[in-house]
């Protein structure tokens, strides 16, 4: 085999075993995940975060601006300009006279005078008055920076809801397959129970008939709980920002934990710490600075201005130089209404935020009390649906013995077994409700959620999470 031949195979076994790699570390990659490792992946991926991230720098760096706008500005300005007539000009200094009568006796040759000048322009200026123009527009920038703080910290607390929720539907969708499984196996092995007496002629063909009905349906259940447990994890996987295939192991259960705090705490909690209550808040100081920025056209504007220039006809410019010093004021005489109207338009914002405030505050006491009353409603349902499962359970046993014993009937193991399934499914319900309202209702009284750091993950579980780390390391 010649050398050429060895590399040429070479290179194209590396690239099948790193296309096995590829697909060994992306398709179907089994990930363990706990609610702290998919709170903070979700926080590293989610284009929300970023989004809220980027919307506070920018509001950040407008606020700098209208700060900084009270202060001097110098600006500087070089000119360069080749300059000439079009036809030739002639003056009084380029005719030739007759010396002894003082005649004019010829014209002289002129020339277009074409020529270069350059001048330097430095000036100085700074606002001294400016009616509330400069201070409204500060207080506007502020309160939109505010805005998107309370933004982003909004948008880390929808996050963490939106982590949990959809790390509770995947155990929930896993709990319900898990019961459905259950499920099938209870009635396949009725089944076979009722076939071996049917054998024997203890049963009747419907018996057997029905038996088997119940268990096709059960199967169907079960295959909509599978589907309904892979919808979940696709989802929570899109959350987390992995690969839609990616296989999880989770590693929480839903358990119940109680939750000591009574509804006015929340309602108290609530009304200092729920994001949306301060963007309220500060959408009513945007309007006011809007306001002084309208009332300003009727006040007059003063500035000091300071110039330095320097000019001439070879470069750069810099002799005959002349500067001055002064002050301009000007004042908004007649506009035909405009700066009224924009006083009115001002005027009916400001309005239209505090009446905005105090819809917003309604909103958030109606989203802490239904959320409470549900906690409070899933709770009580745990104790009670408990309780229904040990009671269907020693109810399925007894029909299955009085079945076995010739006491009983069919109907009786089959709607037995119906009332445990229901009673079961009603237990993992009222867990899943309390635990999602357990977490709607800490995002419902604003527990902030602390803007954690970048943490590194490993590459091989995510190609999404490689371009966000590579953009963020450039």
């Amino acid at each position: 085999m010649t050398r050429h031949k060895f590399s040429k195979r070479f290179l194209v076994l590396g690239a099948a075993l790193t296309m096995l790699m590829s697909q060994s570390a992306f398709a179907g990659e089994v990930v363990e995940l706990n609610l702290e490792d998919a709170m903070q992946r979700a926080f590293n991926t989610n284009p929300a975060i970023t989004i809220a991230g980027y919307e506070r720098d920018s509001a950040r760096a407008s606020y700098n601006a209208a700060r900084n706008s009270r202060w001097i500005t110098i600006e500087g300005s070089h000119v360069t300009r080749r300059s000439g007539s079009n036809d030739n000009i002639t003056t009084k200094d380029s005719w030739i006279y007759d010396g002894t009568n003082h005649k004019q006796v010829a014209w002289a040759n002129t020339s277009k005078q074409i020529g270069n000048t350059h001048s330097n322009t430095l000036t100085a200026s700074m606002p001294i008055y400016t009616g509330g123009k400069l201070n409204g527009a500060i207080k506007q920038a502020k309160a939109g920076y505010l805005i998107s703080e309370q933004g982003l910290q909004k948008a880390y607390n929808d996050m963490r809801s939106t982590v949990t929720n959809g790390y509770f539907d995947m155990l929930q969708a896993d709990n319900m397959q898990k019961l459905g499984r259950e499920s099938v196996d209870r009635l396949a092995d009725h089944l076979k129970n009722v076939e071996a007496q049917y054998e024997v002629g203890v049963v009747a063909k419907v018996d057997v008939l029905r038996s088997q009905v119940e268990l096709a349906n059960a199967k169907q259940s079960l295959i909509k709980a599978e589907n309904a447990y892979q919808i979940a994890e696709a989802n929570l996987n899109k959350i987390v920002g992995l690969p839609m295939d990616t296989q999880l192991k989770l590693d929480n259960i839903l358990v119940y934990t109680p939750y000591d705090n009574d509804m006015q705490y929340c309602l108290d909690y609530a009304a200092k710490h729920r994001p949306e209550l301060e963007q309220a808040k500060q959408q009513v100081e945007a309007a006011k600075g809007a306001l002084r920025v309208a009332i300003s056209g009727h006040m007059p504007q003063v500035a000091a201005t300071a110039s330095q220039n320097w000019n001439d006809s070879n470069w750069p410019g810099d002799e005959n130089g002349n500067w001055y010093v002064g002050v301009s004021v000007g004042l908004n005489i007649f506009d035909s209404g405009v700066t009224t109207s924009k006083i009115h338009g001002a005027e009916a914002d400001l309005a239209k935020a505090h009446e905005s405030y105090r819809d917003t505050v309604d909103l958030v006491n109606l989203d802490v009390r239904s959320n409470y009353l549900n906690l409070r409603e899933a709770e009580k349902r745990i104790d009670t649906t408990k309780l229904a499962v040990s009671q269907a359970e020693e109810d399925y046993r007894i029909a299955q013995l009085r079945y076995m014993n010739g006491v009983g009937t069919n109907t009786d193991v089959l709607d037995a077994q119906v009332a445990l399934t229901d009673a079961k499914t009603n237990y993992l319900q009222a867990m899943y409700d309390y635990n999602t309202c357990k977490t709607n209702l800490e995002t419902a009284i604003g527990v902030p959620m602390q803007f954690p750091t970048k943490v590194v993950v490993e590459p091989k579980v995510a190609e999404a999470e490689k371009a966000v780390n590579s953009k963020e390391t450039k």
